[in-house]
C-alpha cells in the first residue's frame, strides 16, 4: 500500500514539474486574456486560439498553427473540413487563407499594442498540430 501512495505522488509531482517547466508565467497569461477581451467577435470564433507564451525582455513569443514547413493546405483542410484545400484556386481556400492572415494579424496587434511589449515573434503550435493529426518536422517553425 506504501508503495501505491508513493508511486502516486511521484507521478502528481512529476504531472506538476511538467506544468511548472511549461506553464506560462503572469504576463503572458493576462496578454492571452487580453487577447480575449479584446479581440473581435471573428477572432473569439476562430477555430485556432492564439497565445502568449511567454514574454522575454518585451519581446511576446505567441502560438501560431501556421509554419512553412506545414502545407497551408493540410492547415485550412482541419481548421475548415468543408473547403476544398486540395484546390489551392479554390475561392474559399483563397478566402480561408486571407482569413487566417487576418486573424493573425488581429492577434499580434493586440499583443504588441500592450505596455511593455516591443515585438511579436511566433511561435509554432507543435503540441496543437499534434493533438489534430498534423506532424510537424523537427527544427520547423517561425
Amino acid at each position: 500500500m506504501k508503495k501505491l501512495v508513493w508511486l502516486a505522488a511521484i507521478v502528481i509531482a512529476l504531472f506538476a514539474l511538467d506544468w511548472a517547466i511549461r506553464a506560462p508565467d503572469s504576463q503572458a497569461r493576462g496578454l492571452t486574456r487580453t487577447i480575449a477581451e479584446k479581440g473581435s467577435p471573428e477572432l473569439l470564433a476562430y477555430p485556432y486560439q492564439f497565445r502568449v507564451l511567454k514574454v522575454d525582455e518585451g519581446v511576446a513569443y505567441v502560438t501560431t498553427p501556421r509554419s512553412f514547413d506545414v502545407p497551408a493546405a493540410r492547415l485550412i483542410a482541419l481548421l475548415f473540413p468543408d473547403i476544398n484545400a486540395k484546390d489551392a484556386n479554390d475561392p474559399a481556400f483563397v478566402a480561408a487563407e486571407k482569413r487566417l492572415a487576418a486573424i493573425q494579424g488581429e492577434a499580434q496587434t493586440i499583443v504588441a499594442s500592450q505596455p511593455g511589449i516591443r515585438a511579436v515573434r511566433w511561435k509554432i503550435d507543435r503540441d496543437w498540430l499534434t493533438a489534430h493529426g498534423i506532424e510537424v518536422p523537427d527544427g520547423a517553425g517561425p
